[in-house]
């Protein structure tokens, strides 16, 4: 059975610090301005648990509705006197941290027994690019699905019925995402069978 496989980026396939990346840019422009710009809620929630819902900078850098310069230059204003861009730019990636071999090995096998592979993330050009000079992404995967090329993002449904739309409305998908919103969304919307790891995928030998 041929099987289509859309995973998210982030928390699936590269491991992320989302911790590191505020201490660092509390240093840089102090707490209060910190949550004004990373969108966190009054509990401290991360970054990928309310961007997407917040109206706030990172929602519009995280749907391609600003560019990375305005995003830099917005940011900086939050910041202490004489801080650089570039010390922004090295606070932002922060949050990245290794995106272990054997993910993209998995990945390459399900390529190998003829499934194609696909990449749907809630991201921005200034992550996205690193990360794909870094590992090659295009070599590994059929295409990419990217909140901030599509100006819209997970978990609203449209981003769901667009993807479904360009793969041509393959009737077997199934979708890695490590939030649990956006698989329910995907489940509801498309009917994609969805697991929150590769780990858990792995578990399910049936479908691989």
């Amino acid at each position: 059975m041929r099987i289509t496989y859309v995973f998210d980026l982030g928390g699936v396939l590269i491991n992320l610090n989302v911790n590191r990346c505020f201490q660092t840019f509390e240093k840089l422009m102090g707490e209060e301005n910190m949550r004004v710009i990373l969108g966190m809620d009054s509990r401290g929630e991360g970054i990928k648990a309310v961007s997407i819902a917040s109206k706030q900078l990172m929602a519009n850098f995280e749907r391609g509705l600003i560019s990375p310069e305005t995003f830099l230059s917005q940011v900086q204003q939050y910041c202490h006197p004489g801080t650089t861009t570039d010390e922004i730019v090295e606070a932002w990636m922060s949050m990245l941290d290794e995106l272990p071999a054997e993910r993209l090995q998995f990945v390459d096998s399900l390529r190998t027994k003829g499934h194609p592979v696909y990449l749907l993330s809630n991201g921005n050009d200034l992550h996205f690019d690193f990360i794909n000079r870094k590992y090659n992404l295009d070599s590994h995967f059929d295409g990419f699905f990217l909140s901030q090329k599509m100006h819209m993002a997970k978990p609203e449904p449209e981003i769901f019925e667009a993807v479904q739309k360009e793969l041509g409305n393959p009737e077997n998908v199934i979708f890695i995402d490590d939030i649990q919103a956006n698989r329910l969304a995907a489940e509801q919307t498309v009917h994609w069978k969805t697991f929150e790891s590769i780990d858990a995928l792995r578990l399910n030998q049936t479908i691989l």
